[in-house]
């Protein structure tokens, strides 16, 4: 099982929930929280496929994260 931290100051909750409903097909996904970290573990059929899918994962909610900081600073949603 692979664990993947996200600070809660940098990551909103609804965009890591957004990025978790895209890998959900791929991986047995269950995220908690913690005081300052969204915690995800995920399961896959092979550890090594687990770690591209938290990486990926990671990725995504990155990207989503800086998308609607930026649309929030430009007015555009």
């Amino acid at each position: 099982m692979k664990t993947v931290r996200f600070h809660r100051d940098l990551y909103p909750g609804a965009v890591l929930d957004e990025a978790l409903r895209v890998y959900e097909p791929f991986a047995t996904i269950e995220r908690s929280e913690e005081p300052s970290h969204w915690v995800v573990r995920l399961k896959a059929d092979k550890e090594a496929r687990e770690g591209r899918i938290a990486g990926e994962l990671a990725n995504y909610a990155l990207g989503l994260t800086v998308q609607k900081r930026s649309q929030k600073h430009t007015g555009k949603g």
